[in-house]
């Protein structure tokens, strides 16, 4: 076979074989916008928080009215605390770990809320689900936090209350019902607005 003539056998093999690469090209870029667009949906769901959205923070959800489990723990001194010695109070019960970093953004919300609000029959307990008590006891120095605090190594209130993600809090009424819940961290605007009505209500 003559140079010339393998010339033209090559040059016509690249003029079949360009229209299928530009294919698969556009069928991989096609793809690859399909994913960008898939991806951060899934993510953007599977990171949503139970109930509304303002801003950077969660409102609180009603819910049916139930009776709150009558937790008993210790608390960060080891002095036994029941749920039910703080009936006749509005109770945000925060539960929250130290390794969670909305649950750290949320503590100084939580401690101007509590400290504003603790002389009209209100209180913020903060229930840590899972680590050491020492641990615990370490941050409520490093935040300087005035509301109880009791730490909850075995992960009991998470059981108790059916938490699945932190940080999690529930509105407790003067009779020590559940009223309204969230997952996620809140503000203290957010309170002010959702929680301070309900208190002033009930005074």
């Amino acid at each position: 076979m003559s140079r010339r003539s393998e010339k033209r056998r090559r040059n016509r093999r690249k003029q079949q074989t360009a229209p299928l690469l530009l294919m698969g090209g556009g069928v991989l870029i096609i793809l690859g916008v399909l994913a960008a667009l898939w991806l951060p949906s899934r993510a953007e769901k599977s990171a949503a928080p139970t109930g509304g959205r303002t801003g950077n923070s969660v409102i609180p959800v009603e819910v049916p009215e139930h009776p709150a489990p009558d937790l008993k723990l210790q608390d960060v001194d080891g002095n036994p605390v029941s749920l039910a010695d703080y009936r006749g109070q509005v109770v945000l019960l925060n539960n929250w770990a130290t390794w969670c970093p909305p649950c750290k953004a949320e503590m100084p919300d939580l401690e101007a809320y509590h400290e504003a609000h603790k002389d009209e029959g209100f209180t913020v307990i903060a229930v840590n689900a899972g680590d050491r008590p020492n641990e615990v006891a370490a941050f409520v120095q490093a935040y300087h936090l005035t509301f109880p605090v009791w730490p909850d190594p075995s992960t009991e209130t998470l059981r108790a209350f059916g938490i699945q993600g932190l940080p999690t809090s529930f509105l407790i009424d003067r009779n020590g019902m559940v009223r309204a819940t969230w997952t996620g961290a809140i503000t203290q605007a957010v309170l002010e607005e959702y929680i301070t009505p309900y208190i002033k209500e009930k005074n």
